[in-house]
């Protein structure tokens, strides 16, 4: 795998009896970059996510992740990867700070290194005013900005984001496309499905589309807006 890709798919198929989720995927996501996968429900994109987390296996097709093969080294690649996923599922007996807690002792942050770690996720996210708040006490927003938090305290070289935004306020995302923005400044790569088309003109570097399981147009969003859509 070259150096320079996060991410290196091909040929990917992803099938559950008579239904292709995914079918015959082609994806390159650069290293520093953030690439939207961007569709309508159905297109197949959650089920990119799934397999690219080892969560689903191909039944065709090969995926590299950091330069390592999937599924054999989902291990080794998910080591290195932040998951912000679509569904909150987040220990709401918890608070912010405990919930940070337990993602540094599953990533194996050590002992001397997991306090800088959380301090370091609570400030990007803008959450240290909430460390001690219980989860269940935050607003969707807040919960938001918390799994990505989460993603983020291993310091990981990809994050896979799933619909962050998906169900929030106008003014909710703009605040998590400041954090996505950041992010982005520090040279994080990133991987993220949406299927709001602003969403993708705001953050990403390039797009690829996706209808029925297929990529069906790629290239960076004004591009795509303008030979598509027209001025």
């Amino acid at each position: 795998m070259s150096g320079e890709l996060a991410i290196r798919l091909r040929g990917v198929v992803k099938r559950y009896g008579p239904i292709t989720a995914v079918d015959g995927l082609d994806l390159e996501v650069p290293l520093g970059t953030c690439v939207g996968l961007l569709g309508p429900n159905g297109a197949g994109k959650s089920t990119t996510m799934r397999m690219l987390t080892a969560q689903s296996i191909a039944d065709e097709g090969e995926l590299e992740v950091l330069g390592f093969q999937l599924p054999r080294d989902s291990k080794q690649a998910r080591a290195q990867c932040g998951v912000v996923p679509q569904l909150d599922n987040l220990d709401v007996s918890l608070t912010v700070e405990q919930n940070l807690l337990v993602f540094a002792h599953l990533y194996r942050i050590g002992r001397y290194d997991r306090q800088a770690a959380i301090e370091r996720s609570l400030e990007l996210a803008n959450l240290a005013d909430r460390r001690d708040t219980r989860v269940d006490k935050l607003s969707g927003g807040m919960r938001r900005r918390l799994l990505i938090a989460r993603a983020l305290v291993h310091q990981p070289r990809l994050v896979l984001m799933d619909e962050p935004t998906v169900g929030l306020d106008p003014q909710v995302r703009q605040q998590l496309w400041a954090l996505i923005d950041r992010l982005r400044y520090e040279g994080t790569t990133i991987l993220m499905s949406t299927h709001y088309i602003e969403e993708a003109q705001r953050l990403a570097d390039t797009v690829l589309i996706m209808s029925h399981g297929k990529g069906v147009a790629r290239g960076k969003p004004a591009d795509l807006v303008l030979e598509h859509a027209g001025r």
